[in-house]
C-alpha cells in the first residue's frame, strides 16, 4: 500500500487534479465524486468507472497518462444506487450535468458490467460511443449470488469485506500486482457499509446485457491470461457476446492491470481511441494529432479499416532506437525490427504484432508479419 500511495505519480495527481463532488438527483446524500483532467473543451471524453472495491483514485496512471498527451479524461466514483435503472438514470443526469452528449467508456469489472447496461439502457438516444471493458462481464449469474443479492444491505460492513477480499489473488505475486492489492485494499477500507452493499447488490442481482442493443458500439475487450477473479468460461462467454469487438491481451495484470501494468493498459486504451481522431467523437484535442495521423485514419475509414490491435496480439516495449526480436511461421530464427522511429526525447516505442493486421506503416510481406508501432513519452 505504501509503495503506491507515497509515490511521486500518486502524490502529483492528488496536488494537482481536484476532487469534485456532484449532486445530480433529488436525494441529496446521492453525491458523484470525480476527477477531470485534460481540456474542457472536448465533448466526448472518455470516463472510468471503477470496480466494486475501488474509488475514483484507483486510474490516477490513467488519468495523469492520458490527459498528459491531450485526452480529457474523468474518473469517478458513484455514489449508493440499489437498482441498476437507478444507476443509469443517475449517470445519465450526470452526463447532462457535464453537458456531455456522447461519451467513451473504460469500466473495471462491475464498471464495465455497468458501462455495457448504460449502453444498453440508452441506445434509443445512445450516449455511449465506445467501450473499453477490463476484466468485465456479462452476466451477474456467474457469481451465483443472485439469491442473496437483496440481502446485502443487512451485512455488517466487515462481512461484505469478506466477500469481496476472497475474490483478491492469493498466493505469491510479482511486487508490483502485490503493491496494487493493497492499494485496492486500502480503497476498500475506506468505503462505508452502504456503498459496498449497493455495488455489491448492482454486481449480483440477476441481470445480464441484451447485445443486440448495443451492436454499434465501438468494443474492446481487455483482459489478463493469468489468475483473476473472471473464469474462462466468462472471459469466453465476453467473445462470444461481442464477435466483432477488439481484444487487448496482457499476459500478466490479476485483478488490476490499470495498477501494475499501467503502460499497457494506457496504450491499449489510446489505441482503441485512434479510431475517433478526427472525428467529433474525438477524446483528444485535435492539436496534439498530426496532419499525417488524420489522413491515415482517413484512409482507412474509407476503406473500412483499422490499425488496431485484434485478437492475440503480442505486446513487446524497448527503448527508442533498440531492436526487439519476434518469432515469424517461416522463420525459427528471431528477428530484430528496429523502431523507424527517431526522436531525441525519451520515448517508449511498442510494437503490436498480428497475422493478419492492417497497417500503413510498415509491411514485411517476405515474413508475412506486419508490423506498427507507437510512441509514447514517458
Amino acid at each position: 500500500m505504501e509503495e503506491i500511495r507515497v509515490s511521486p505519480d500518486y502524490n502529483w495527481f492528488r496536488s494537482t487534479v481536484p476532487l469534485k463532488r456532484i449532486i445530480v438527483d433529488d436525494d441529496d446524500s446521492k453525491v458523484w465524486s470525480l476527477y477531470d483532467a485534460g481540456p474542457k473543451n472536448i465533448r466526448c471524453p472518455i470516463i472510468f468507472l471503477p470496480p466494486v472495491s475501488g474509488t475514483a483514485e484507483v486510474f490516477f496512471q490513467q488519468v495523469l497518462a492520458l490527459s498528459g498527451w491531450g485526452y480529457r479524461v474523468i474518473s469517478l466514483q458513484y455514489p449508493v444506487y440499489w437498482d441498476l435503472l437507478e444507476f443509469c438514470d443517475g449517470f445519465r443526469k450526470l452526463l447532462d450535468h457535464l453537458q456531455l452528449d456522447k461519451v467513451h467508456l473504460f469500466g473495471a469489472s462491475l464498471g464495465g458490467f455497468l458501462a455495457q447496461k448504460f449502453a444498453e439502457v440508452t441506445h434509443k438516444s445512445p450516449r455511449v460511443h465506445s467501450l473499453v471493458l477490463c476484466n468485465s462481464f456479462s452476466d451477474t449469474s456467474i457469481f451465483n449470488q443472485t439469491w442473496t443479492a437483496n440481502s446485502f444491505w443487512l451485512m455488517p460492513a466487515f462481512m461484505l469485506k469478506k466477500i469481496v477480499l476472497g475474490n483478491f489473488a492469493k498466493g505469491p505475486v510479482d511486487p508490483k500486482m502485490a503493491d496494487a492489492i493493497d492499494f485496492m485494499v486500502d480503497r476498500l477500507e475506506s468505503l462505508n457499509q452502504s456503498e459496498l452493499a449497493s455495488r455489491l447488490t448492482l454486481n449480483c442481482q440477476n441481470s445480464y446485457v441484451e447485445p443486440h442493443k448495443i451492436k454499434d458500439v465501438a468494443v474492446t475487450i481487455m483482459d489478463v491470461f493469468d489468475q483473476s477473479a473472471l473464469s474462462h468460461e466468462a472471459k469466453e462467454e465476453m467473445y462470444k457476446l461481442y464477435p466483432n469487438a477488439r481484444r487487448a491481451h496482457l499476459k500478466t495484470g490479476g485483478n488490476f492491470p490499470y495498477l501494475c501494468r499501467s503502460a499497457e493498459v494506457n496504450l491499449y486504451i489510446q489505441i482503441h481511441l485512434r479510431q475517433f481522431h478526427g472525428t467529433r467523437y474525438a477524446a483528444i484535442s485535435p492539436e496534439m494529432v498530426s496532419a499525417e495521423e488524420l489522413e491515415v485514419q482517413r484512409t482507412n475509414l474509407s476503406n473500412n479499416t483499422s490499425s488496431l490491435l485484434f485478437c492475440d496480439d503480442v505486446f513487446t516495449g524497448v527503448r527508442a532506437g533498440q531492436p526487439v526480436t519476434h518469432m515469424t511461421s517461416t522463420n525459427s530464427k528471431p528477428q530484430p525490427i528496429i523502431s523507424p522511429w527517431t526522436k531525441s526525447s525519451p520515448a517508449l516505442h511498442f510494437f503490436l504484432f498480428k497475422k493478419p493486421f492492417y497497417s500503413n506503416i510498415h509491411h514485411n510481406r517476405e515474413e508475412k508479419t506486419i508490423v506498427t508501432s507507437v510512441s509514447c513519452c514517458l
